[in-house]
């Protein structure tokens, strides 16, 4: 049986830390970052790969062994970034287990809805601090919000959705075959 392949894409704290957490559990990792300094955050004894690339970057991607992958976390400091790398990932390489970290709650919660699986540091960090503080959990703010919606996969998927309040949009049409 072929070991369970992670990617990550994103090397600062929490990306190394996953990393790392993964490669002793026995599974084959690849770190993917932008800046070699940051693969300075792994242990010496770091038993995954480092690729130096954009993790947005289909070549690198592809490089680095997304196609394949079982999981993949996309932990850079931007939202945008992991949007991107995280999709790619799904549509793209077919990668069945996929997360995006991002840090506005309220993107976080519209991704989710739309297909992406998000962890979203604000709201977990308010809801430890609000249990610190004697406060009830808050629903679904800990951990990895999975994905609930379904997104597009393609041009003939693709609906245009008007702004909350807003005029309805026709559908795009399907590409011609």
């Amino acid at each position: 049986m072929a070991p369970t392949r992670s990617i990550v894409v994103g090397c600062g704290r929490v990306g190394a830390g996953i990393a790392e957490h993964l490669a002793r559990a026995g599974h084959e990792v690849v770190v993917i970052d932008i800046s070699t300094d940051a693969f300075s955050r792994l242990e010496p004894d770091f038993s995954g790969t480092a690729v130096r690339g954009d993790g947005t970057d289909e070549a690198v991607l592809r490089r680095a062994g997304t196609e394949g992958a079982d999981y993949f976390f996309a932990l850079t400091e931007g939202d945008n970034r992991n949007i991107l790398s995280a999709q790619l990932a799904e549509e793209i390489f077919s990668v069945p287990k996929v997360v995006a970290k991002i840090n506005d709650p309220v993107r976080a919660a519209a991704y989710a809805d739309l297909g992406l699986s998000t962890l979203c540091r604000t709201t977990s960090l308010v809801d430890d601090l609000g249990r610190f503080a004697g406060l009830p959990p808050m629903a679904g703010a800990s951990g990895v919000r999975t994905a609930s919606g379904h997104h597009a996969h393609g041009p003939a998927d693709l609906t245009m959705a008007a702004a909350p309040g807003g005029p309805a949009l026709p559908a795009a049409p399907a590409p011609e075959r």
